[in-house]
């Protein structure tokens, strides 16, 4: 544990919540609350924000909107886009609400904030004056900031909601600018967030009774299509549940009265969202993807989508090379900090039953000791069947861990290299180095693969 986490741990913890407000307020108030003179529409729970974020926007763009965005991967203003170097989702000291003025300065008229229950409980959404509450889903994870608690951690997801109404009513060009709840309705917590008060309730999901229902989903080389009511609707993203991902932005678009083929053209137009299975060709033989999965729903559905690439179908090459079965490899890790101890052996145990082969390797550590957090997973994937120095490798230098992982790779195979996306740094020993496994990832395959 470093100093600072040792002086914040003699702090009162009301003393440091009160801190956080002070300085989430008089950002706003320093900046002009910037969010009063935009549509701001915010995206909470556990997985998809980014993916979903970065859907809306480009729908809102195409529909004339300008439109500004940020997030955990990226932070974009209007067209003009900048990886998030924060290594957090809401930047705090200042810094979320001068990019909210940046926008405004800008022209943007529209904007989309990720909203994290970390953001919330350091009121990092106070001051943000959100127009639309967007739910994706949750689940057990992250709960060690909130003292272990998963109803702690829904309650702090649900205070983006309450923030609705938060301050006077918001007129834009003499227009009211009406409260909206976005809900996915196949989630069984689905209730909670659309109890909270709002101008107009929608849903949206795969199954009846939901207001905006996908159906006749289907694989294509580029990624996904399907039916949304009578229109048909594609996405370059791979994985079926990204369908999810791309629903609010549908359903957003239709509430600002874009035309479904507009809206067509703004999900078409994002051709990959950063560290989202965002797929690295350096013209090698197999397939490579850099994704952001560090928890256990958003790790299997990964390994779910790797796996279905490496069954020849109609929409997929055929397999050539002769007596070799498509693997899938899989590199992972867990952060240290102080975060979810318990996450380390559920993802040891899906890389265990999932992956063919497995390289674990540092993603933060930060204070703490990486051979330990390594071990944490390697132990759990062992009971899977997994071979130490045969299918399963443990090297803590995570660019050796990459070069291992692709070294493994054979004609036909996918790689995986999980667990910072695309974070532009890691945290080793306390101290912040510059980092990107998209570009480790294109240095290695271009030298040595």
């Amino acid at each position: 544990m470093g100093i600072k986490s040792q002086i914040r741990t003699l702090i009162p913890k009301q003393i440091i919540s009160f801190y956080h407000f002070c300085m989430a307020v008089s950002a706003a108030v320093y900046y002009g609350c910037p969010s009063k003179k935009m549509i701001v529409i915010g995206i909470t729970g556990t997985k998809g924000k980014t993916s979903a974020a970065n859907f809306i926007w480009s729908v809102l763009s195409a529909g004339g909107h300008k439109t500004g965005l940020v997030g955990t991967a990226n932070i974009r203003i209007g067209d003009a886009e900048t990886p998030n170097k924060y290594h957090m989702t809401m930047p705090g000291r200042f810094i979320l609400q001068g990019i909210l003025k940046k926008m405004l300065n800008a022209g943007c008229t529209h904007c989309v904030v990720e909203t994290t229950s970390e953001g919330i409980k350091q009121w990092r959404h106070s001051g943000i004056f959100y127009d639309i509450a967007v739910f994706t889903n949750l689940y057990p994870e992250h709960l060690q900031s909130h003292g272990g608690s998963f109803e702690k951690y829904k309650i702090a997801k649900g205070k983006m909601f309450l923030a609705l109404f938060e301050g006077a009513e918001k007129i834009i060009g003499s227009k009211k600018i009406s409260k909206i709840i976005i809900a996915n309705g196949d989630d069984p917590h689905k209730d909670y967030f659309l109890s909270f008060r709002a101008d107009k309730k929608l849903t949206f999901g795969l199954s009846d009774g939901v207001d905006f229902k996908a159906h006749a989903i289907k694989n294509t080389p580029a990624g996904l299509e399907f039916f949304v009511g009578a229109d048909r609707y594609a996405i370059n993203i791979l994985g079926n549940f990204n369908v999810y991902n791309a629903l609010p932005a549908i359903v957003i678009g239709l509430e600002f009265g874009i035309m479904p083929e507009t809206i067509k053209k703004g999900l078409q137009n994002l051709k990959n969202i950063p560290g989202r299975m965002e797929k690295i060709d350096e013209s090698q033989n197999f397939l490579v993807f850099v994704d952001y999965a560090h928890e256990r729903e958003g790790m299997t559905a990964i390994l779910d989508t790797a796996r279905d690439l490496t069954v020849p179908v109609p929409i997929l090459p055929a397999v050539e090379a002769k007596g070799h079965e498509p693997k899938v490899i899989l590199l992972l890790g867990s952060e240290g900090g102080g975060r979810d101890k318990a996450k380390r052996p559920a993802l040891g145990e899906i890389a265990g039953q999932k992956a063919d082969f497995v390289v674990i390797s540092n993603v933060d550590p930060y204070e703490d000791d990486p051979r330990e957090i390594c071990e944490d997973i390697a132990s759990a994937a062992e009971k899977f069947g997994k071979i130490r120095e045969q299918n399963l490798f443990v090297i803590e230098d995570r660019r050796e861990g990459i070069k291992k992982a692709l070294s493994l790779a054979s004609k036909n195979d996918v790689v995986l290299i999980t667990g910072k996306g695309s974070e532009q740094s890691i945290v080793i020993g306390g101290k912040r180095f510059l980092w990107d496994d998209r570009v480790v990832v294109r240095e290695i395959l271009r030298k040595e693969v």
